[in-house]
């Protein structure tokens, strides 16, 4: 310690080799001036004179006596000290810390007294530097050895120990902490750096801060133990902590409880997040609450529990982290066990409901509500609101407000008969609510009775969307069976007119009179069979011929197409997605949807406008992102056609896919083409959605699956790619074939143009045909003929026997028996019900002379 003299502390440092001449440099300053003198004396005794040299030096005595004087007084000083210097030593001498100043070798240069006292020296030889005292000790030397090897890198450091005894010798017995600084810095006057110690004792320091934390840890254990749980959550509902006690209750190891890694709806059942939420404080206060509901457990019991519930606001009315006591409600004193069970049940059962239920005043005012209330009108009501005690109707439209203001006075009257009110949400018209108005049975309080009536609500939304579907799918099916019926006559008679046609063309030149005639009559019949194919479309019962495509190679080769349809009013923008999938559909069928479309949107730029065709992947996570309940979550690759058009109202945009509906004028369109459309998508796998808004255009938005390829495909896809030059011969060869035979053929037709037509067809190209009008007739003529038949022709659908079960029944007397159906329909249709090993050939409706002559042959010859 410092040594007190004079009833003052003594604070001068043990070392100060930094100190400036005093007294003893001016006496060496003053005996070399007169050394100087009287060796000027005796080397200019001769030259000079005896007097003059006396004269000299008797004037440099008496100035040297001056001197001596005025510096004795103070008058005179050699390197006074500063202020500043003065007030920086005092600051350092009188530090409580230990300071020691260290040159480059180690040299001290100085040491205040309070180094001196945590160090136990008593003079200047004493004292040694922290590396000699410490470097020996196991305890400390780590410490020094690091902050020894900062300063010789030039750089600052510090670092605490323990030491199982004091530094000072004879000091207090027991463990004591220090705390060593070192840096490096430099002094004016002096070429190298000096090296700077701070040693003290923290042991008090460290004292004190044990007895804070076992006083926090005595609060947390108190805390812990507490009869009661108790959580924080920050501003987004993470868990930050939570007591040993609510951990217990909820089965959660408090080990493995990481802050923030649990949220509260991971532990709020039910509805109770709504209850929560519903708290709320205004900007820059606190709000307290108390909430009944239930928590789940690790293995998803629920706990019923009272929430005494703190939320806080920011000023700028943010939600802050939140504080809550946790009061288990299945403990308490055994009297009353009862009464308690009966109030959790309760309590249960009116936050556990999925009906939304609250409780309505004489004006129709909402006293009280339920978890499932508040999650269902959240975006129209909250807590607050209820504790204003906003009216009911206010959740409810205008104009089912009269409505409920009859249903309430019903039940003010104690009626039991009262309708349910069908609204929907002022805000959100998309959203249905049913809502049952209940009259409260006479509590004893009669008309004074605080509640009028109990209100319960459901959200009819999804049944109100599954009505208008099922409706919208019925009138659908029933139209498309009507068109598809009337598609399959129709094809019937087109294909009787195609091949009569064809026989007449046979036999007619071009230059006869006859023969522009016959073409109007096939090229019309042709026009007719392209209308039929549209109600096929719509039915969903046309035939595919899917393939995988890749949408920009289809959509580039269309440009030009589309180009031509638009007009030079309307600017064509395509914009093509990156690294689409391949998707699998009919070419034709796809492109025809994409030229429906830009017809239409031609149609709605009257006065130009802009077309633009995109392309994108959809991941399934991306689907959600898209407010169509319809879509199911899956990959797409989406193609939307997009048009600056006038739009299309919303009354009709509920119609749009609806056959023979168009806002077209009469004669400028069938109504066809956008029904058409969404059968074709429907049929693909896909799905299609309309947006629109008047005055601003309307978007497509088409919606393909992605098609990832099987092993199976993959390798037949690489055989056809080695085949190309094979497949190419034969198309060639395919052009001039003879498509002559002998072959014996049954065909087996229920329309009689049809086979008539066929009969003649196939006779002129040198077949023996037997005919038949029905399955069970083909049977008889199979057995006359001893079962002689190369080839059945039979069409799918039949009276008393249809094709597929001809097709049965003579495989089980000829297994291996060519066949070859015929039908308007797609081949889908029938294909699911035949065996998987059949094979057969299809011949769809309409079809001419030449493709049924074609599919014959081929199929007589393997090539099928």
């Amino acid at each position: 310690m410092a040594k007190i003299s004079g009833g003052e502390i003594d604070t001068a440092p043990i070392i100060d080799q930094g100190a400036r001449p005093g007294v003893i440099t001016r006496l060496i300053i003053f005996i070399l001036v007169l050394t100087g003198s009287a060796l000027i004396f005796a080397l200019f005794q001769e030259r000079l004179g005896e007097g003059f040299l006396l004269g000299v030096l008797g004037v440099m005595a008496m100035i040297g006596v001056g001197y001596l004087f005025a510096s004795a007084i103070g008058f005179i000083q050699i390197a006074p000290r500063s202020t500043g210097d003065e007030l920086s030593r005092s600051f350092i001498d009188s530090m409580a810390e230990g300071l020691l100043v260290t040159d480059t070798r180690g040299n001290i240069l100085y040491a205040n007294r309070a180094y001196a006292a945590l160090t136990g020296a008593t003079s200047a030889t004493d004292v040694k530097t922290v590396e000699a005292l410490l470097s020996d000790n196991p305890e400390a030397a780590p410490v020094t050895e690091r902050l020894a090897a900062s300063l010789r890198d030039g750089l600052p450091g510090d670092g605490e120990f323990r030491l199982s005894r004091p530094i000072r010798p004879g000091g207090e017995p027991g463990a004591r902490w220090y705390r060593a600084w070192a840096r490096v810095f430099k002094v004016p006057g002096h070429r190298r750096p000096l090296s700077a110690w701070l040693l003290t004792d923290i042991s008090d320091e460290r004292a004190e801060q044990e007895r804070f934390f076992l006083d926090l840890q005595k609060a947390i254990d108190h805390l812990d133990h507490a009869p009661a749980g108790f959580f924080a959550a920050d501003a987004d509902g993470r868990v930050t902590y939570l007591n040993a006690t609510l951990a217990e209750w909820l089965g959660i190891d408090l080990a493995n409880f990481v802050p923030g890694a649990l949220s509260l709806p991971n532990i709020v059942a039910g509805d109770g997040m709504a209850l929560i939420q519903a708290v709320k404080a205004e900007h820059g206060t606190t709000r307290n609450a108390v909430i009944d509901l239930d928590l789940a457990t690790v293995r998803g019991e629920a706990l019923p529990v009272r929430f005494m519930h703190r939320v806080t606001a920011t000023r700028e009315g943010l939600p802050g982290p939140t504080r809550t006591i946790v009061l288990n409600r299945t403990l308490g004193e055994d009297a009353s066990a009862d009464l308690r069970a009966s109030e959790v049940r309760f309590t249960r059962f009116f936050n556990s409901t999925p009906m939304a239920i609250a409780s309505v005043d004489h004006d129709g005012r909402i006293l009280r509500t339920n978890a499932p209330f508040l999650s269902l009108f959240s975006s129209a009501v909250d807590r607050d609101a209820v504790d204003r005690s906003i009216r009911l109707d206010t959740v409810m439209h205008e104009r089912d407000r009269e409505a409920f203001a009859m249903a309430l006075e019903k039940a003010k009257q104690r009626q039991a008969d009262i309708a349910p009110i069908d609204t929907v949400l002022p805000g959100d018209e998309e959203r249905h609510m049913r809502f049952y108005v209940n009259a409260v049975a006479d509590p004893g309080g009669g008309e004074g009775a605080e509640e009028a009536a109990i209100v319960y609500a459901v959200e009819t939304t999804e049944q109100k969307a599954l009505e208008a579907q099922m409706a919208q799918s019925q009138k659908m099916q029933a139209v498309g069976q009507l068109a598809g019926g009337i598609a399959h006559d129709f094809n019937n008679v087109l294909t009787a007119i195609i091949m009569a046609s064809d026989l007449l063309l046979t036999n007619h030149r071009p230059s006869d009179p006859s023969f522009p005639d016959i073409m109007n009559i096939k090229q019309n019949a042709n026009r007719a069979a392209s209308l039929v194919r549209q109600l096929l479309a719509f039915s969903r019962r046309q035939t595919l011929r899917p393939e995988v495509l890749n949408l920009t190679d289809v959509l580039a080769d269309l440009r030009m197409l589309l180009s031509r349809l638009v007009g030079n009013d309307i600017k064509l923008d395509i914009e093509h997605g990156r690294d689409l999938w391949p998707v699998k559909a009919d070419i034709g069928q796809f492109e025809q949807v994409v030229v429906n479309l830009a017809v239409n949107a031609r149609d709605a730029m009257p006065e130009g406008g802009t077309l633009t065709v995109r392309t994108r992947n959809i991941t399934a996570d991306d689907c959600a992102g898209f407010a169509y309940r319809e879509l199911a979550p899956a990959d797409y690759v989406v193609v939307e056609v997009e048009d600056t058009g006038t739009g299309i109202p919303p009354e009709a945009q509920k119609k749009i896919f609806e056959p023979f509906f168009t806002t077209k004028e009469v004669g400028k369109g069938t109504g066809l083409g956008l029904s058409m459309v969404y059968g074709i998508v429907k049929q693909t796998g896909g799905f299609i959605f309309c947006d629109s808004e008047v005055g601003r255009g309307t978007t497509f938005h088409i919606f393909l699956p992605r098609h990832v390829p099987g092993a199976a495909e993959v390798e037949a896809a690489r055989v056809a790619v080695a085949n190309g030059a094979a497949e190419a011969a034969h198309k060639a060869k395919q052009e001039n074939r003879d498509l002559s035979g002998s072959a014996r053929v049954l065909l087996v037709e229920d329309e009689d143009a049809v086979r008539m037509g066929s009969v003649r067809a196939l006779s002129s190209r040198g077949y023996e045909v037997h005919e038949a009008s029905s399955g069970t007739e083909a049977l008889e003529i199979f057995k006359e003929l001893d079962g002689k038949i190369d080839i059945v022709v039979s069409d799918v659908v039949m009276p008393e026997m249809d094709g597929p079960t001809l097709l049965g029944e003579l495989r089980k007397v000829q297994p291996d028996i060519k066949f070859i159906f015929v039908s308007g329909y797609a081949e889908d249709a029938f294909a699911k019900n035949l065996p998987s090993d059949a094979t057969f050939g299809f011949l769809p409706k309409p079809f001419s002379l030449k493709q049924l002559a074609t599919v014959v042959k081929e199929m007589l010859e393997g090539e099928a």
